[in-house]
């Protein structure tokens, strides 16, 4: 919205050259969406407690029970400030930002449901149904990148499919293997950034870091200098996608301030499948989906933990192979205080963040 004023302003006024630059709708659509999470998180916490919307304890988790009553689905934080962020500064005739608000969307949606269900009737929605929402969604996601005459990807790398670390393409995938491969592709992520919200903060953080690398990928593959220099395929438009994560940063950001040990909200399936559906088309989008193996790398551990107790262990074994699943309950289990592990998995993701942006030059 804002970025349409400045081109019909464009060369009238000086000022009006900053409603247009990428780097200054960055920066701005991360501030406007840090103080609208900010200023919009109180009163939201305070209808999410009036109105019943509360963490239920899980039983089986004795230092869980102490957090009974804290509003959940403050996923909403996100993405009202983040919406509405975004609607301000992103470019809004740009296909991806139509494909981002679609996923930002269904994935609140489908975590919002499951969150109601689980606090008015109990248990959530089932896995299945559940599961088979985030796979449909990458149905649809194959549908649009795989089409030329919709597609914001240019034809020649659509199917190409990229490793970190290696300037060219591995492979060019059929159609219909690359498809099924990104609806597989949006179960893990989304599921690995649900299975990680379990402490105060830390999904929030390792996702602020991952949504930040893929918009420093997305700013390098839109600039056709810096992708020619870098050996990476120019697609216009992505810069789009750098403002949008801006937005979900500052977004996220202004919930640590109310999601930070002891919480005062938590995320709630609403926030984390909307986190991870965003991640998730961030990466198909920019060609990077390989790229969430380090830079998500927590997430990935996690998800692989619950894995490994819960089919390896349980079901094949007939034994569990950690004291608890995901992961960060077994150092719970084992004494760590709450805090000491919520800031070494953020130290973690650091390191991984780290080491994916390095796949930018190393190549």
């Amino acid at each position: 919205m804002i970025y349409f004023l400045g081109k019909l302003f464009l060369g009238k006024f000086p000022a009006s050259r900053l409603l247009v630059y990428v780097s200054s709708r960055t920066i701005f659509a991360g501030l406007t969406g840090l103080f609208l999470a900010l200023l919009l998180g109180g009163p939201i916490i305070r209808y999410l407690y009036y109105r019943g919307i509360r963490d239920l304890p899980r039983e089986y988790l004795d230092y869980g029970k102490t957090k009974k009553g804290t509003p959940t689905m403050g996923g909403l934080i996100i993405l009202i400030a983040a919406g509405i962020s975004a609607l301000l500064w992103c470019d809004l005739s740009n296909k991806f930002v139509y494909i981002l608000f679609l996923s930002m969307l269904w994935f609140a949606f489908l975590g919002g449901l499951d969150d109601i269900i689980k606090i008015r009737v109990g248990g959530g929605l089932s896995r299945w149904p559940k599961l088979f929402s985030q796979l449909a969604f990458g149905f649809i996601i194959s549908l649009i990148v795989f089409r030329p005459e919709i597609s914001p990807l240019p034809e020649k790398i659509m199917l190409n499919f990229y490793i970190p670390f290696l300037k060219s393409p591995l492979v060019v995938l059929p159609p219909v293997l690359y498809g099924v491969f990104i609806i597989l592709y949006y179960g893990l992520v989304t599921n690995s950034v649900n299975m990680t919200d379990g402490l105060d903060g830390l999904a929030i953080v390792p996702s602020i870091m991952t949504i930040a690398v893929f918009g420093i990928f997305a700013y390098v593959m839109g600039n056709v200098k810096i992708s020619s220099y870098l050996l990476f395929p120019f697609v216009p438009g992505t810069h789009e996608i750098l403002i949008f994560s801006a937005a979900i940063m500052g977004a996220g950001i202004g919930f640590l301030w109310f999601n930070s040990f002891p919480a005062q909200v938590f995320l709630g399936d609403t926030g984390s499948l909307l986190l991870g559906g965003f991640m998730a088309t961030q990466a198909v989008l920019l060609k990077q989906e390989v790229l969430f193996l380090i830079v998500g790398g927590v997430f990935v551990i996690e998800l692989f933990s619950t894995f490994v107790q819960d089919f390896v262990g349980i079901r094949m074994l007939g034994r569990r192979i950690f004291y608890r699943a995901p992961l960060h309950h077994t150092f719970q289990h084992m004494g760590w205080g709450e805090t000491k592990i919520v800031i070494r998995f953020w130290i973690i993701s650091f390191i991984l963040a780290l080491m994916a942006l390095s796949s930018l030059k190393i190549r």
